[in-house]
């Protein structure tokens, strides 16, 4: 009976906010946000609760009546806040973002962005007061929308076949549910010159911040957390750093996104001392990205500075410095394995075990290539399809890999169609029309970040693909009339 109502509920989350990407403002939309931010902590209480750390939290009365209080007076004095100055909403999520609690769930140690969840339900409380008697005027949801709200309904409801119904419960609730939310409120958002340039501020402080903690790890090479970089780190001749990160390669996916919307604004700016301010930004953040050793980061920062040169001066010329550099790192890769031949093991062992992980979820794909094993599935599907019970694995760590094996073509369909949908909407009129930098920035930093998950996946739980969706799809659809370039 307790799966049934589980499976229940999270669906019921799951519409709940899917519909609430599509419904206009109102008393029905709030409603429906409200319902699910609050099923987002009974669906976790509810499948975690005999759970080892669950069961000492509930033996603690104190200590969850000292949470509670401290949630709640957090999430009142936001929503005040969010009330008295709107501006506040869009920084405030913003400014979450790269923040992570480590909490236990299941077994496992789970970075949840417990910021980011307060600012996103003070976010659904202010706007239930605003929208209960004088909702706003908005346009009616365009493609990306729909696509969104089908993904994340699909996505619940293969969960309730997986052969992991709690991984994919967690994802649905930790990431699904409040980014679907946060995308809406964002949406709604009138991104004008003020705000853009205030959000440049809150993430070039912040990214700044960040490198100044990584260059202390690395001057005193010794990291605060993440116990399995501490022993890798030992074992190599370099020492990776993940500042308050808990993943170098999240932590280096985070500044090469800073560095892109940065260097955006430098191609663009008008002004002496915001040339060399941004330049000084960048500087600080490639000090910052270079003692992370992530590849993948650095092959996303390329592919956004790629897409900047693009619209900044001639696509035909960029894609043939892409070609170039594509065919030249080829031949390095193949000089510098002194035989001269690429072996699958080679490439396996270089790419730290991501090529058994990629023939798996193949693998898995091929046995079930129209449903798949479930949201959520690939690390249990994974274990039993090698016969290893002891993989450290969870995902494929490339994105369409793990969306075929866990969705199968179904969900492969929504994945393709929604990024075909967001690149459309993004890259909506830029290249023929004068380009701001702001739609520059986001188109770019969306590349980047698409790259990131085709080599490390990602791509749903990372917020900043919501945050990115929203601000580009309003950019893209605002009223020509009325847009400023900013």
């Amino acid at each position: 009976m307790s799966d049934v109502l589980a499976g229940v509920g999270l669906v019921a989350a799951a519409v709940a906010s899917g519909a609430a990407i599509l419904l206009p403002p109102g008393r029905l939309r709030a409603l429906l946000m409200a319902m699910a931010m609050v099923l987002f902590p009974i669906l976790i209480l509810g499948d975690q609760w005999h759970a080892p750390q669950i069961v000492d939290l509930r033996e603690n009365e104190s200590r969850i009546g000292e949470l509670l209080l401290i949630a709640f007076a957090a999430i009142g004095t936001l929503t005040y806040l969010f009330r008295r100055w709107p501006i506040l909403l869009p920084l405030a999520i913003v400014a979450a973002i790269p923040f992570r609690v480590p909490l236990h769930a299941g077994g496992d140690t789970a970075n949840l962005l417990v910021p980011l969840y307060l600012v996103i339900a003070a976010a659904v409380v202010a706007t239930l007061i605003r929208d209960w008697d004088d909702p706003p005027a908005v346009h009616a949801p365009r493609a990306l929308a729909y696509v969104l709200a089908a993904a994340v309904v699909l996505y619940a409801l293969q969960a309730l076949y997986s052969d992991d119904f709690s991984k994919g419960l967690q994802n649905v609730c930790f990431f699904f549910v409040p980014f679907t939310i946060a995308y809406r409120l964002l949406r709604e958002v009138e991104w004008d010159r003020r705000l853009l340039r205030w959000v440049l501020i809150v993430v070039g402080v912040e990214a700044a911040a960040f490198v100044l903690v990584g260059s202390i790890e690395f001057a005193t090479r010794s990291l605060f957390w993440n116990d399995q970089i501490i022993r890798s780190n030992e074992f190599h001749t370099y020492f990776r750093v993940n500042s308050v990160f808990w993943d170098p390669n999240v932590y280096g996916r985070y500044l090469a996104l800073v560095t892109v919307v940065a260097t955006a604004a430098l191609l663009w700016t008008r002004t002496r001392n915001a040339f060399w301010l941004l330049s000084g930004l960048i500087l600080v953040l490639w000090i910052g990205l270079v003692p992370t050793f992530s590849q993948s980061s650095f092959l996303a920062l390329l592919a956004g500075l790629a897409v900047l040169a693009a619209i900044r001066w001639s696509w035909r010329w960029t894609l043939a410095a892409v070609l170039i550099g594509v065919v030249g790192a080829a031949l390095v890769v193949v000089l510098v394995g002194g035989s001269g031949k690429i072996t699958s093991d080679r490439l396996n062992v270089d790419l730290s075990g991501r090529g058994s992980l990629i023939s798996g979820g193949a693998d898995l794909f091929a046995e079930r290539p129209i449903q798949g094993y479930g949201s959520g599935s690939f690390q249990a599907a994974y274990r039993d399809h090698r016969k290893n019970k002891d993989a450290p694995v969870t995902v494929s760590h490339t994105e369409p890999v793990t969306v075929a094996a866990e969705q199968g073509l179904i969900g492969l369909a929504v994945y393709l169609t929604l990024i075909v949908v967001a690149l459309g909407t993004l890259g909506r009129g830029l290249w023929s029309a004068r380009a701001t930098p702001a739609r520059a920035a986001v188109l770019a930093a969306f590349v980047a970040l698409l790259v990131h998950t085709l080599a490390y996946a990602g791509f749903f739980e990372d917020p900043l693909t919501w945050v990115l969706l929203a601000i580009g799809a309003s950019l893209a659809w605002a009223e020509p009339a009325v847009r400023k370039p900013a």
